[in-house]
Parts: structure tokens; sequence; C-alpha cells
């Protein structure tokens, strides 16, 4: 077995005492998700905080203005949700981050007994939807073997109502607890799904597909009862759009948006009107749009990225809000019109950070920061990528870029083709060529910034995490000549054995994204892998891995790892007890100071 050498881990980070206190406490500082709540009991909320040092799920009684912290795990829970009448708290219960589970319930209020397994007759699975009626619970579920999807009427033991061998989930209930929509890759493509609507016995009612290459996501059911409308994302002219769908009639109207950009959208308490969440060049707005009348209502929200939105029962619209600048904040705009804080932490806050800049090279749309008060002379610049790949940077607060910035690199973000927010084409034109695609716009925006005198052309340094890990793999062997550092945390290495090994939805994706399997398209894959190009590797590197990711598995990662050590590269490998990344705060630090501690010393 090769022995690795493993990556130091620097305590200080910076020489500056006042600048170690400051990296360190824009991870430290409490933060929250936007809390969701029970539909009959609206002042009973869930919502996420780091608020021991562990992302973990919190319990606020609004009415009391009472929080409770529910779960206390060594890596964090991250999935939850509340029953209708606010009395049951559901989470989801994996195994140190492998994301493989159970759901399981408590009681809202604080009962002294622990956590059982929710529905009988579930056996543990990947989550795949999750829908919590008075009298109907629908749980989905992703394996191996398929997808499926288990019914329990007023308690009893789940019946199977849906499963295929291919990949899909559970999407919506109706609020009658009626009618289940699923999205589901019947025809071989889960990147652009279908959908069928089923009642509860699983018989069907309706079905709804776009054709090849045109994906359909049911959003939600109409929260009025009886009025069985769902909406419906779709993408027939090149974009997200919306559309509602009488599934009982099985008739349909779009929903037209003037609004460039991409939509998506949730209903307002009445269903007479939509909450608009709108992205544009990576910012969102938010906008009411009135269903009768076509009316789009701008709502006065500050410049910036909203994470998640949603209606409150009284008409008041809670979304939780960052930008570059400003950290994050869980924000009310009430209806009448008052924009204020909602939820916080208690704690420290973190410290601001720069703003980000517009760059476009071509098509290519690119996010870059300077530290404050540098000059003009080019900088060390470290390009970080994004994951997804179907995601996007977008001009929202992130303590690590801070901490490069505060260490003096400047820092770009690519939204390179495969990327959301540019309309289906930009997503999709990673198909058939995934990676080197993605790298044609890096390598156009690394031009960029080198010609423009933005970024030092010998200190350029490319990392990223997930999908931004594999391109940084990728990207070390194939533009040898561009980098002069490369850090890929939990990144695909060996394309071939992640196939193998990685969790069932994310083969079905992987097929969808290369047009087969890597029997079917072998060359493919050994294209796009970079495992291939490992001996073209020049640049020192610093690999990430968790040891128990299902989604970027450590056996593929040890493969490339092992031919590093065979040409005797200059490399370093950090490992860790979780999955695909750190619910962990003090985790997270860590992995952060051996990533720019590395990058430094290899820069000298």
């Amino acid at each position: 077995m090769t022995t690795h050498r493993f990556a130091d881990v620097p305590d200080p980070l910076f020489a500056d005492a006042e600048a170690e206190a400051r990296w360190r406490d824009r991870f430290t500082a409490p933060r929250v998700s936007l809390p969701g709540w029970a539909d009959d009991a609206p002042d009973r909320s869930l919502y996420l905080s780091n608020s021991s040092g562990v992302w973990e799920i919190y319990a606020w009684d609004r009415a009391a203005d009472a929080h409770r912290k529910v779960t206390d795990r060594p890596n964090g829970t991250s999935h939850s949700a509340l029953s209708p009448d606010g009395e049951t708290i559901w989470w989801f219960a994996d195994t140190d981050g492998d994301e493989f589970g159970v759901w399981v319930t408590e009681s809202f209020a604080p009962s002294g007994e622990d956590a059982a397994p929710a529905v009988d007759g579930v056996s543990a699975g990947y989550p795949a939807g999750l829908e919590i009626g008075h009298s109907v619970i629908a749980v989905g579920t992703s394996t191996d073997d398929g997808t499926t999807v288990h019914v329990s009427v007023d308690g009893a033991p789940a019946r199977v109502v849906y499963e295929h061998a291919n990949d899909g989930g559970l999407a919506a209930m109706s609020k009658d607890e009626t009618l289940l929509a699923v999205a589901h890759s019947e025809h071989g493509d889960n990147r652009h799904t279908a959908l069928r609507v089923i009642r509860v016995d699983g018989s069907t009612v309706a079905e709804k597909w776009d054709g090849p290459g045109l994906g359909l996501d049911a959003i939600a059911f109409s929260p009025v009862r009886g009025d069985n409308r769902v909406l419906v994302s779709h993408e027939r002219r090149g974009r997200e759009e919306l559309l509602v769908w009488d599934v009982v009639a099985d008739t349909e109207v779009e929903v037209p948006v003037d609004l460039p950009g991409e939509i998506t959208a949730d209903w307002f308490p009445a269903a007479d009107s939509l909450l608009i969440a709108h992205t544009y060049q990576a910012r969102n707005t938010l906008h009411r749009l009135d269903l009768a009348s076509g009316t789009l209502t701008t709502l006065d929200t500050p410049h910036g990225t909203v994470g998640s939105a949603g209606v409150r029962p009284d008409g008041a619209v809670e979304y939780s809000w960052s930008s570059a600048e400003r950290p994050g904040v869980v924000r009310v705009l009430t209806a009448g019109g008052e924009d204020r804080v909602l939820l916080e932490a208690p704690g420290h806050r973190a410290a601001p950070s720069v703003a980000l800049t517009d760059v476009f090279v071509g098509e290519v749309h690119a996010l870059v920061a300077r530290p404050a008060g540098s000059g003009d002379e080019p900088l060390p610049t470290v390009f970080h990528l994004h994951g997804g790949p179907h995601s996007s940077d977008e001009d929202r607060f992130s303590a690590y870029r801070a901490v490069w910035l505060d260490a003096g690199f400047a820092v770009v973000h690519v939204n390179y083709r495969g990327s959301t927010g540019y309309g289906s084409a930009w997503r999709d034109a990673i198909e058939g060529r995934p990676g080197l695609t993605e790298l044609e716009d890096v390598a156009a925006v690394h031009d960029w910034a080198v010609s423009s005198g933005f970024a030092d052309a010998a200190r350029c340094v490319v990392n990223g995490a997930s999908w931004g890990g594999y391109l940084s793999l990728l990207a070390l062997g194939t533009q040898p000549e561009r980098w002069a550092v490369g850090v890929a945390g939990v990144p695909v290495a060996d394309y071939l054995a992640a196939y193998e090994d990685e969790m069932e939805p994310l083969r079905a994706f992987d097929r969808a994204l290369f047009g087969g399997s890597p029997d079917e398209v072998p060359d493919r894959y050994r294209t796009s892998s970079p495992l291939t190009y490992v001996d073209a590797v020049r640049a020192p590197v610093l690999v990430l891995a968790g040891e128990n990711d299902p989604r970027c598995p450590i056996r593929q990662i040890d493969n490339y790892l092992d031919r590093l050590a065979e040409r005797g590269a200059d490399y370093e490998v950090y490992r860790y007890d979780a999955g695909h990344g750190s619910l962990v705060v003090a985790e997270t630090i860590r992995q952060t100071a051996a990533e720019v501690s590395f990058v430094q010393r290899s820069l000298k």
C-alpha cells in the first residue's frame, strides 16, 4: 500500500493576530438557514444552524420565542421536516455523512425520548423525497436497485406505490393527500425528468413529458385543499419557466414572466399569486405575480443573492440573503412592506469582505475580486471553480473566498458552460464531453486575467470541490502550462472507478451526461478522466477526501494519488472522517487552513 504525504494544518495561518482572528471568526460566526414551518401551526418552525460548532437542526416556537437544538451528532444533520400539525419533527439519520439512512421522528416539544424510525416498512436508502400529511406519509428512497416510493396511511406499515430501476424521486403531494407527483427518468435521462401523478394507491392519474432534452419538475401542488393544480418548471424555450398543470383535467396554462434569465416560483397561500425568484447574471430578485391579471410586482430586497424564500400564511415573505460584501441573514418582508431581520443566532457577526466585479469574456460570465487596498499590479490568483456542475457562483458571502483575499490573493469565479442560470443550452453544452468543455471557458477567463494584468501568470492556482475538484485535477493534467498549484476537494479523479463505486443517482447522472455507461462509451469516460492525464501534472497538488463519500468515493481518489506517488510528484493529501464535505465548523477551518498553507508554501 502506498504511503502518501499528508497535508500540514498550520496554527496560526496568519502571523498577524488580528487577521488570524478575523478569518476564523468568519467561519465560526453563528449562521441560520431560512426556517420552515408547520402548515397548520405556523408558529412552529425548524432551521439549521452552526451555533454549536456543528450544523444541526433547531426548533423554534415563534409564539414563545423559544429555540432548542434538536439533533446532536458528531458529523451533523442537514435534512428535516415538520408534520402539518407541528407536533412531530422528522430528520434524516445517516452514518457519518454517507447520506444513506432512514427518516426518524421525535416530538417538537422536548420529551426526553430518543428519535425512532418514522415509517414501518421503509428500508434504508438515499433520500429521494418526503411528503408528510395528516394521514398520508410518502417516502422516496434511492438504492442501487433504483427508486422506490412508499406510502403509509394512518400509521399502517408502508406499501410500495412506485418503483423503477431508473433514477427518480417524490416531488410533491396534493393538499387533500390523494395525489403524488413523481419526477422520473424512465426514458433514461435523469438530467431532464418527466412527471407522473399517481394516486396514493399507486394508480396513474396523468403523465407529462416534453421530450428528449427537455426537463420538467413539479415544484408544489396548490396550497388550497381540493385545488389539485401543480406548479411545474419547464424549459421549452431554452430557459427555466413556469406552467400550472391541472392534473385531473390534464390541462395546462403556461405562466409567462417578462424577465431575463431564469425563474422558479412557489405559491402564495390563496393560490392566486406566485412568489417568483428570478436569477440573472449571478444575482436574484423576488417578485409577486398575480395569476389572474398577469401583474408582476417587484419586492424590495437588497442587491445580492437570495438563497431561498417562502410565503407565510399572512402573506409575509421570508428569505435568506447575502452579498459578497455582507454576511448572510434571514429577513422578512411583511405584508405591509416592512423589511427587517427575522432571525439571527446569538453570538458574534462575521466581518464583511469585498465586493465581486462582473467580467464577461465572450459569453462566459466571471466574478472577480481583489484584496481590499491592493493596487493594480498582477496578483497571485485563485481560480475557484464551483461544483455541480449544474450550479453557479453568485454574488453571495463566502468565508472561504474571504480568507484567500485576506491572504493577498485575487479570486476568480467562472460560470463555465454547464452552469445554471444562463439557459438550457449553456447548461447542457457539456453533454458528451464533460470536463474539457468547461476548461475551455476557464482557459478563456485565465487568458483575460493574465493579459489584462489582473493575475500574475506565474502564480495562478486552480481549485474547487466536488465537480470543481474534478475540474481542478483535469486542468492540472490538460493545461499544465497555466497552473502553478492545484487544490482539489472531494474530486472525481478516476472516472471509471468513480462510476463503479458512486451512489446510483450519480451513475444515472453520468449516463445522461456522457451518453451511456463506461461499458457503452468507454472512450468518453477515459477522455474526461483526470487519471488519463496524471503523468502530465507538473504543479504541486493538494487533494482533500472524505472517507465516507458516496459521491466521489475514496478508492478512485487513492488510484490517482498512487499514480502521483509512483511518479514522485509533488502532492499532499488531507483525509477526514465524513462524507462529501463536512458539517463540522472546526473541520472546515482545518481544511481551509491546509489549503491556503499548501498554496503559500508551493508558491514560496
